[in-house]
């Protein structure tokens, strides 16, 4: 009778000191809780890193109309236009420059408020480059635009220029965000400075067109 009595008393203690016991609770709450915070971790560094680019992209599309639009001469050539791509592009450092796509181009609006492209030109960088590559640009003179202008900069018969800046960020790690990446942009529109327009060129007319 003793010896039953004290298996039951040993089996209450085995069961008091086994719940008792919490030390495999801190391993528990560890392996479930690092997971999500290292993806909180990962995850506020490729945002800051997105919203860092995201800026930069936006200084960047505002230098490259700004550079534009200051120039001292009525006509630019690939030359001007590729020292300003790379003055412009370099503001992206020190984050990778390779994935920035830019367009430069003039706009008129004529007398009916309908805003046609003069000239556009596009430039890249290439890895390891120093310099931008001028490029093909997707818009073509005599290109309708008047829906990408703001309402507020739809003057009669004057002129724009427009730079538009594209940056496809792909996270360092593909399970916090898209692995594919988002695309960043900015767009900014200034007016020449000190001239009625800019002629590049290489455009069918060596004055300011004003149909």
């Amino acid at each position: 009778m003793q010896d039953i009595a004290s298996v039951c008393r040993t089996i209450r203690l085995s069961v008091s000191d086994f719940l008792a016991d919490s030390r495999a609770i801190a391993a528990t709450e560890f392996a479930v809780i690092v997971p999500l915070m290292l993806v909180m971790f990962f995850g506020t560094i490729e945002f800051s890193s997105a919203v860092a680019i995201d800026r930069k992209v936006t200084i960047t599309a505002r230098a490259l109309s700004d550079l534009t639009s200051q120039t001292s001469t009525t006509t630019i050539d690939n030359t001007y236009l590729q020292n300003v791509f790379t003055a412009s592009i370099a503001t992206v450092t020190p984050y990778d420059a390779t994935p920035v796509r830019a367009t430069i181009s003039e706009i008129y609006v004529d007398s009916n408020q309908i805003a046609k492209i003069q000239w556009s030109k596009a430039a890249t960088i290439t890895s390891g480059a120093t310099s931008a590559t001028l490029t093909n640009s997707a818009r073509s003179a005599g290109d309708v635009v008047t829906s990408m202008v703001p309402s507020d900069l739809l003057v009669k018969k004057t002129y724009l220029i427009v730079s538009e800046v594209s940056y496809l960020y792909t996270p360092s790690v593909g399970y916090v965000m898209g692995k594919a990446g988002i695309t960043l942009s900015d767009v900014s529109y200034t007016r020449p400075r000190q001239f009625t327009c800019i002629v590049y060129n290489s455009s069918p007319s060596t004055s300011c067109p004003t149909p």
